[in-house]
C-alpha cells in the first residue's frame, strides 16, 4: 500500500515523498484500506468532531443530571473560575472542557473515545478549543484528527493506546502525544516538528499507572485529562517554538512499551494498586459495592 505506516519515521519519508502532512497520508491511507470514498470519510470523521463539541457543552452543564459515582460539576466550576486562573483564561478554558468530556462519560453520555473513553477529553479540548481560539473551521480541526488518528495508530501499533495493558500512560498518554501533534500541525508545522510535539508530551507522562478508584472511570482520570490537556497544549508549544525532542518519537513510543510491560499488574486497570488502594478509596469502593461494615 502506498500510504501505508507503522512509524513515525515512515510518516516523515512518505511526506517528503508526496510533499504532503501527516493529515493527508492518513485519509489517503483510510481510503486505500476501506475502499471509500474521501467525502465519506471526511463526512464520518465531521460526526465525530459534532459528537466531540456537543460532549463538552454538555459535560459544561453543572446540573445533576451530568453526575458520576464519584465526580461531576467540577469542569463548570473551573469554567467558571477560567477568568481568575494563574493558567491564563484560555488554558483554563482548555482544561474546563477535557474534564467536561469524561464527566460527560461517567454520566453516561456520548462521547468519541479518543483514543479510549478515559482519556476521551484531551483530543477534543484541545482541538476544539485551541482551533476555535484560532479561527479554524471545522475543516480544519477535522484534518487535526486525521493527524491525531495516525499518531494514535503508531503508538497502538508499537507500544498500547489501553490502561489494561500499558497504565495510563497509554491512554493519557497517548491522547496528549495525538493531541500535541494534531495542534502543531494545524499551526503550521512540517512532520518532523509534529512528532517532535507527540514525543515531548508522551515523554512527560511516561509510566504513569493505571489506578481507578472503585473500578470506574471517574477518579483520578477527569483530573488526569485535565493535566494531560495542559501537557498537549505546552508540548504542541514547545515543538513550534523549535524545541526538539532529544528522544524520537518512534523511540519513545518502543520505551513506553517496555515501561508498561514491566508495570505491575495491579498498576494496570485492576483497581488493586496506586490510588485504587488508598484507604479512603477502599472504602468508596465498598460503598460502591454494597460490602461497607
Amino acid at each position: 500500500m502506498k500510504y501505508e505506516f507503522c512509524h513515525g519515521s515512515d510518516l516523515c519519508e512518505i511526506s517528503r515523498r508526496e510533499g504532503v502532512p501527516i493529515s493527508e497520508i492518513m485519509m489517503r491511507n483510510e481510503m486505500e484500506k476501506s475502499e471509500r470514498t474521501r467525502e465519506s470519510i471526511t463526512a464520518e470523521m465531521k460526526s465525530n468532531l459534532d459528537v466531540m463539541r456537543a460532549s463538552i457543552r454538555e459535560g459544561l452543564e453543572a446540573d445533576e443530571q451530568h453526575r458520576g459515582i464519584f465526580v461531576g460539576g467540577d469542569a463548570a466550576k473551573l469554567m467558571a473560575f477560567a477568568g481568575q486562573s494563574n493558567l491564563g483564561t484560555d488554558m483554563a478554558e482548555v482544561i474546563a472542557s477535557a474534564m467536561a468530556v469524561v464527566e460527560y462519560n461517567a454520566s453516561m453520555g456520548k462521547i468519541v473515545a479518543a483514543p479510549t473513553a478515559g482519556a476521551s477529553g484531551i483530543l477534543p479540548a484541545v482541538l476544539i478549543v485551541c482551533g476555535e481560539k484560532r479561527g479554524f473551521d471545522d475543516d480544519t480541526i477535522c484534518r487535526g484528527l486525521f493527524t491525531a488518528g495516525a499518531i494514535g495508530c503508531i503508538i497502538a501499533k508499537n507500544a498500547s493506546i489501553a490502561g489494561a495493558s500499558g497504565g495510563c500512560q497509554a491512554e493519557t498518554g497517548s491522547a496528549a502525544a495525538m493531541a500535541a501533534g494534531a495542534l502543531a500541525e494545524l499551526c503550521g508545522a512540517n512532520p518532523e516538528t509534529v512528532l517532535h510535539a507527540s514525543a515531548i508530551a508522551l515523554k512527560n507522562i511516561m509510566g504513569l499507572v493505571c489506578d481507578p478508584v472503585g473500578g470506574l472511570v471517574e477518579c483520578p482520570c477527569v483530573k488526569r485529562n485535565a493535566i494531560g490537556a495542559a501537557n498537549a497544549v505546552l508540548s504542541c508549544d514547545l515543538a513550534l517554538a523549535g524545541i526538539r525532542s532529544l528522544i524520537p518519537f518512534d523511540e519513545v513510543v518502543d520505551t513506553m512499551k517496555r515501561v508498561g510491560d514491566r508495570m505491575h499488574a495491579d498498576l494496570k486497570e485492576t483497581a488493586r494498586g496506586g490510588l485504587a488502594a488508598a484507604p479512603t478509596a477502599q472504602r468508596l469502593a465498598e460503598r460502591l459495592s454494597g460490602t461497607e461494615a
